[in-house]
């Protein structure tokens, strides 16, 4: 089992120390979330939270997962960063591209490419990009990465993207990871048959989880892809124990999310009570887990 740390819309400068902890402290990757802006009106809702509201978003700081990577990653050495997640259908394809390949380049290959769907149609509206057949644009996105991240020419004519022959540098030494989030049909789908894993977003029963990853081994077995290596990452209740870990595990999740307050709520806890926790998780659990 791996461990990944997930803190979200706190101060900025937290950032750094965080990483370097989680790293000291044997978690293998760091989880950095997206959202670009918030709107005045929306009539939109949220599908993570029960009532469906998504105030918690208002004044939030998020930097842009990029960036956010590219500084973190400057200053550690093993540590994974995986985006969680980014709404891929509203950048251009190209440029998505290039900015995966430039942080998998710097990171020196510590980048996964967690993608999926804005359920909000206020996204698309702002970034004027179409709602309609969302769902097409980030299949055909995951194709245009997967050819420019050779680093040899590709083209490609598609129903959304018709794309000349062009060529990106500098590319990674390895294959980026795609992992794909959400809990609809398709989305399962897609990543049963186009991505190297599936980002369980929390919420719901543990059956809930259970049933989503038999239904990604039925899939991955009607693709035929399920001799592939595949990655399952996931947050539930029983990633805080010893036990409830290794039940995961033998569910088939590869990687549990874990963090230490509530991300509905307005960050007021200190960053030394957050470096404890860190520090008391990996004694706890992840130690324990490996022994």
């Amino acid at each position: 089992m791996r461990f990944t740390f997930a803190e979200s819309m706190c101060d900025p400068q937290q950032y750094p120390a965080l990483a370097l902890e989680a790293e000291r402290a044997g978690f293998h990757s760091f989880t950095v979330p997206e959202s670009l802006f918030y709107p005045r009106h929306s009539d939109s809702s949220y599908p993570y939270t029960a009532d469906g509201n998504r105030e918690f978003l208002d004044d939030r700081p998020f930097i842009e997962p990029f960036v956010l990577v590219a500084a973190l990653a400057a200053v550690t050495t093993t540590l994974r960063f995986t985006t969680f997640v980014v709404k891929l259908p509203m950048r251009h394809p190209v440029l998505a591209a290039k900015q995966a390949m430039s942080v998998a380049v710097l990171s020196n290959n510590r980048f996964g490419f967690g993608v999926g769907l804005s359920p909000w149609p206020d996204d698309f509206r702002v970034m004027n990009v179409p709602f309609e057949k969302r769902g097409k644009r980030l299949d055909e996105m995951i194709e245009i990465l997967r050819g420019l991240e050779t680093g040899a020419y590709f083209e490609y004519h598609g129903e959304i993207f018709d794309l000349e022959a062009i060529k990106l540098c500098p590319a990674p030494t390895r294959r980026i990871p795609i992992l794909i989030g959400g809990h609809s049909e398709p989305a399962l789908r897609r990543a049963a048959s186009k991505g190297d894993g599936w980002m369980h977003a929390g919420g719901g029963e543990a059956a809930d989880l259970q049933s989503a990853i038999a239904r990604i081994h039925e899939l991955r077995r009607e693709y035929k892809t399920d001799a592939k290596p595949f990655e399952i990452h996931a947050i539930s209740l029983d990633a805080y124990s010893v036990e409830g870990v290794k039940k995961l595990e033998a569910q088939g999740v590869t990687d549990v999310i874990v963090g230490f307050r509530n991300a509905y709520e307005k960050d007021a806890m200190p960053l030394q009570q957050k470096l404890d926790a860190l520090r008391g998780y990996a004694d706890n659990v992840i130690a324990r887990a490996a022994s």
